[in-house]
């Protein structure tokens, strides 16, 4: 059994999908490692780290790919309608690849993975069950570009975060409001808050408020019946009633915040438009947003993907690829939840798929030449 490690060809793009730690327990599995040489030099992790616990160097991507079973990467592979770095064409039949597909803004590439005969595994799509923990890729990237958005807004802002009393005065603290609680929402709160910010933030998820509350956030409530979460836990969206009602909240808290961190994404669809330009000109002039919906759209209507705008005197921040800009770390976590998903399917030295298995079901998109997802099947 041979297992590839790609190195990371996309733009923003510094995470590697394997550290020499779970190399190292790859290869107590009875598997031989190959890693793409300068794989993990983005995270100061050299080849010979590499090679110390037992991986061989591969000197390109075909020569890594060549025969390996399985190929283990952050994100989806290139295709061959994506110019000279085509991956695809290195993978040999029957061959999983395990990556954040990115599949349900993406859909299009199942028809790739289905005519060339290789098996897909999107991380992504492992649900959100106890046993499947572990292995989510979601939430761990996402606590940390949670905590990133934080340090990013700090560095723009030309305030401290704490309330400081000093014999020259007092320094009034900032107020920061997060817009959506989910892991990323969360992370930020917590980060906030021990800086020393005084913190607001605001969900459509009901369940979203004692989880707030709990990390001592003020939570903004929008007054309707309509339930905001689906039955996996995801945030859903809401009528032309409730968007009304909240857009008034919301312009309500920005007037009187110094930092915002949107986090609001809906799974499938672009993110949901939360800051208009009218409510930008009400904002204080020195404000800073962190858009972190900015790949999907964006929160706010004036974000600019990879830039960061100044509009009307609020500093607009676009960062791509934050857990990439924290990429240690985000590396390590990335790993042990991709190393957890691959404990589930080898077996005894061998790669076996069980299909009964809702891990397995949820994650794998084509096998054996077929579209085997029940989301996907008319790709």
């Amino acid at each position: 059994m041979k297992i590839a490690i790609a190195k990371e060809r996309r733009p923003f793009e510094n995470r590697v999908a394997a550290t020499p730690e779970t190399v190292k327990k790859f290869i107590a599995l009875g598997a031989a490692v190959v890693v793409e040489k300068g794989a993990g030099e983005n995270i100061n992790v050299s080849d010979k780290d590499y090679q110390d616990v037992g991986a061989k160097i591969g000197k390109d991507v075909a020569s890594t790919f060549e025969n390996a079973d399985l190929i283990l990467k952050i994100q989806r592979p290139f295709l061959p309608t994506e110019g000279k770095h085509n991956e695809l064409q290195y993978m040999k039949k029957g061959a999983i690849v395990c990556a954040h597909m990115n599949i349900l803004n993406v859909p299009e590439q199942i028809k790739a993975y289905r005519e060339h005969g290789v098996t897909a595994a999107a991380l992504e799509m492992i649900p959100r069950i106890t046993r499947a923990q572990s292995m989510d890729i979601l939430s761990s990237q996402s606590n940390l570009a949670g905590y990133r958005a934080v340090i990013e807004a700090a560095y723009e802002y030309d305030r401290g975060f704490p309330m400081m009393m000093t014999a020259a005065g007092t320094v009034a603290p900032a107020r920061v409001l997060i817009l959506g609680a989910g892991v990323a929402g969360l992370q930020a709160i917590a980060t906030a808050r021990r800086m020393g910010a005084i913190v607001f933030a605001f969900d459509v998820r009901a369940a979203a408020k004692e989880q707030v509350e709990s990390l001592g956030a003020k939570f903004i409530e929008v007054d309707s019946g309509e339930k905001g979460d689906t039955a996996s836990g995801y945030a859903r969206e809401m009528s032309a009633d409730y968007q009304q009602r909240q857009s008034a909240r919301i312009a309500e808290a920005l007037e009187k915040s110094d930092i915002v961190i949107t986090t609001a994404l809906i799974p499938g669809k672009p993110a949901p438009k939360l800051i208009t330009s009218d409510m930008l000109r009400r904002m204080k002039p020195g404000s800073v947003i962190v858009d972190m919906a900015v790949e999907n759209g964006g929160n706010c209507e004036r974000s600019v993907p990879g830039e960061i705008a100044t509009i009307d005197g609020v500093k607009i921040v676009g960062h791509l690829n934050l857990p990439s800009r924290i990429a240690k770390d985000a590396s390590a976590l990335f790993a042990k939840n991709i190393l957890n998903f691959a404990g589930l399917i080898i077996k005894d030295k061998a790669i076996h798929l069980n299909f009964e298995d809702e891990i397995i079901q949820n994650s794998i998109l084509t096998f054996d030449g077929k579209v085997v997802h029940s989301l996907f099947k008319d790709q």
